[in-house]
């Protein structure tokens, strides 16, 4: 029997691979509906309304494929919760210089809070469980929120340290949400979620640049955010430069 050629051979590896490249396609546009089918029946009904049955009879497939996608009920759950905070992340624009530093931070709080008004079931599901915060897009999230942070430390308006910053911040507009969710219609006072915001911009920032206030810590805390930035010192240099500021940024 005459062997075939390398070209033949080569035709049918593209095939192969072209085949293998056809069904990861296709199996990720059927997980996306599913998810979207999970996330629409979560909005509508609630979180015990979401059943392997009822997802999969909303996708128009049979309860078989949820197990095949996603493994189990709980998988298919800490998906919704990842599409969450992907969708999320793309309704935050990002201004890399604002006018007025905190009047940006006021903004992404606010924006992070209506997300959570808007979307309580999907909300309280992405925050139900520590275990999300290793989700990639809530990772992409918190960076946003980083840079907002070092923007103000850099400006001179940072009151505490930056991870703290960052911990407050989120930590009160999760807190806000939550909180609100949880109360009845007639408690919802929209002065509970002011005074909060105005608790944590208070807590976290300075009115006035630091660095015109007597002391080192707040223009320890701008310089420090600039380190990255820089290429003149050594890495140890950095490293020395970063303990000392830290002392004296300890001290404000």
């Amino acid at each position: 029997m005459p062997s075939r050629s390398r070209a033949t051979v080569g035709a049918a590896a593209v095939d192969s691979d072209s085949g293998s490249d056809s069904a990861a396609v296709g199996r990720g546009q059927t997980r996306q509906r599913v998810i979207e089918a999970a996330a629409d029946l979560l909005a509508r009904e609630g979180r015990d309304a979401v059943t392997t049955r009822a997802v999969a009879v909303a996708a128009g497939l049979q309860p078989p494929a949820i197990y095949r996608l996603f493994g189990d009920k709980e998988g298919l759950l800490e998906a919704v919760a990842e599409h969450g905070f992907a969708t999320f992340l793309a309704a935050k624009h990002v201004d890399p210089d604002p006018q007025d530093l905190i009047e940006d931070l006021r903004d992404g709080w606010d924006l992070a809070v209506e997300f959570g008004l808007a979307n309580p079931a999907l909300y309280t599901l992405m925050y139900s469980e520590p275990t999300r915060a290793t989700s990639p897009a809530f990772r992409a999230g918190m960076e946003i929120l980083m840079g907002r942070v070092r923007r103000l430390a850099a400006g001179g308006r940072l009151r505490v340290d930056e991870e703290l910053a960052a911990t407050l911040i989120h930590a009160t507009a999760r807190g806000a949400v939550l909180t609100w969710l949880s109360l009845p219609e007639d408690r919802r006072n929209p002065a509970l979620l002011t005074t909060l915001r105005e608790s944590m911009v208070a807590a976290v920032t300075n009115q006035k640049p630091a660095v015109q206030d007597t002391g080192p810590a707040g223009a320890a805390r701008a310089l420090r955010a600039t380190l990255p930035e820089q290429t003149t010192l050594s890495g140890a240099e950095q490293h020395l430069l970063r303990e000392w500021l830290d002392r004296l940024a300890s001290e404000g």
